[in-house]
């Protein structure tokens, strides 16, 4: 069943009577902002049009799951039609649709009782990037493929805080506020998530090689 979002963002579909369509270009990020907070589905559309893909693979990546993802990118959607009036311009639209993105996906992750693993002391722990987790963008298809299909095998816990830091760019401090937890916890994660990752790419390279 199409949801009222779908409808509106599906290739051709008009306005309903007395409301302009909205065209990529002759509105701003922030036009359409306002317009959706102001209940213009159409407006609302265009925004879906413009960032359903990004949204849903961020979702992928935290939840490693094609059926959550999917519902929780139309959550995500729903939620900017009530909160779009919030968003002032006062950073990129982009910015502010991923952090709200990230919340959807981790009161998720807590309502369905996914926990974060302790770590066994809270000490500093060197950062050794995994080759290959830059962000996505600057990834080869390849690797990125890799990558994902590593992911999914991750714990849930050791997946997030691997996506937010590393593919995501936040910070340990950023994460701890995030997640509810110490930094310590999440330089422990983080160190887990990235050996654990190593060890999967290398079975890939042993299997494709």
């Amino acid at each position: 069943m199409m949801t009222t979002i779908d409808l509106y963002a599906t290739q051709g579909a008009a306005a309903p009577a007395g409301e302009p369509e909205v065209g990529a270009s002759e509105s701003s990020d922030l036009m359409l902002a306002c317009r959706a907070g102001s209940g213009d589905m159409p407006a609302l559309g265009e925004l879906y049009r413009r960032y359903n893909r990004r949204v849903y693979s961020l979702c992928l990546r935290m939840l490693a799951n094609t059926v959550e993802a999917e519902d929780l990118t139309q959550e995500v959607f729903i939620k900017l039609f009530y909160e779009a009036g919030t968003f002032r311009g006062e950073s990129a639209f982009t910015t502010w649709l991923h952090r709200l993105t990230v919340n959807v996906v981790l009161m998720y992750l807590r309502k369905h009782k996914r926990r974060f693993e302790r770590p066994t002391q809270d000490t500093e722990i060197p950062d050794q990037p995994v080759p290959g987790t830059e962000r996505p963008d600057s990834v080869p298809a390849l690797d990125r493929v890799r990558l994902d299909r590593a992911l999914v095998e991750l714990p849930p816990g050791y997946r997030v805080v691997f996506v937010l830091f590393d593919v995501e760019g936040y910070t340990h401090d950023e994460i701890a506020l995030i997640l509810g937890c110490s930094a310590g916890t999440s330089k422990s994660q983080l160190h887990k998530a990235r050996t654990r990752l190593r060890a999967l790419l290398r079975g890939q390279q042993l299997v494709l090689s």
